[in-house]
């Protein structure tokens, strides 16, 4: 089995990004003969171009951007290994989030929380429910944020619930002979699947005619009349979007909220980060804060 060395892999990637064989030779602390030799002796072990010399400069092959893209998932591997198992201490909390929550207070919690664990990292990845949820169980996630909307199949470590409802704005117009047109986020979220699941229920129609990754410019969608969108009440309120509780719209349930943390590795360090992330439950319902709650369904922990 051919196993191809990280160090190639690294200047390879460090060439393309700096777009200089010159640039990455001084990045690397290695001379530019050693950088082109590295280049070479990869191009050798994969048995093709990586980049392309009918053009100037540092050019890709289609079979190089390839390479490349993989790269970066292995480079990206193997530093979070180094990282995480340093001294025999995680030095690097695997945090899991939903789509839609990255604007949200969750930033500042983990400012907040780095200021106690000054040599403690973050990674934060977001995902669908359900890939949270089962990368927590597999041990690839420390501690996971997921919104679902039904109760979850693993227990949390702190639960509650959210009011889902609809958004609309002055420009909003919604014609009953056709699909009720939709705004929402571009990745899988359970305000997307309750959204999907009400108007199917209710034999409704629908078209996805706006999507994005930030609520910035969903929100802006909202107020330009593409559709309608679902999300928390106070997210709503907190984006000052017009609540729209009279809708001549399915009435949508409630979300469910969770906190999941992982069996093993540096406990105090999770355990006390699950805490500060399941402040998100008890935040008071006004603009500026984040999502309100309806009543809580709070878990001991383990």
């Amino acid at each position: 089995m051919l196993n191809i060395p990280t160090d190639l892999l690294r200047t390879l990637v460090t060439v393309v990004d700096l777009r200089s064989f010159t640039k990455a030779a001084r990045l690397l602390r290695v001379t530019q003969p050693a950088v082109s030799a590295q280049i070479k002796r990869l191009q050798f072990l994969l048995g093709y171009e990586l980049l392309d010399k009918r053009t100037p400069g540092v050019s890709l092959t289609p079979r190089g951007e390839i390479v490349v893209r993989h790269a970066r998932r292995l480079l990206m591997v193997n530093d979070e290994i180094l990282q995480t198992t340093r001294d025999g201490r995680v030095t690097t909390l695997q945090v899991g989030i939903p789509p839609d929550y990255g604007g949200s207070r969750i930033p500042a919690i983990v400012a907040r929380f780095r200021r106690r664990w000054p040599d403690i990292n973050f990674n934060v990845n977001s995902g669908s429910p359900d890939t949270l949820m089962r990368d927590v169980k597999q041990g690839d996630l420390d501690v996971a944020l997921a919104v679902t909307e039904s109760e979850a199949p693993i227990e949390p470590r702190h639960a509650w619930r959210r009011e889902a409802v609809w958004v609309r704005s002055d420009a909003t117009r919604l014609d009953p002979q056709r699909p009720v047109p939709l705004v929402s986020y571009a990745e899988d979220c359970a305000c997307q699947r309750v959204t999907i699941a009400a108007l199917r229920e209710a034999g409704r129609r629908f078209e996805l005619v706006f999507t994005a990754r930030s609520l910035a410019g969903l929100a802006a969608a909202v107020e330009a009349g593409f559709g309608v969108m679902v999300v928390p009440r106070g997210r709503a309120i907190n984006a000052a979007l017009r609540i729209w509780d009279d809708a001549p719209l399915p009435k949508l349930p409630e979300l469910y909220c969770g906190v999941f943390v992982r069996e093993g590795g540096n406990r105090e360090a999770v355990d006390e980060f699950a805490e500060q992330l399941a402040e998100l439950r008890v935040l008071p319902d006004q603009p500026g804060s984040a999502d309100p709650i309806v009543p809580i369904l709070a878990l001991q922990g383990r």
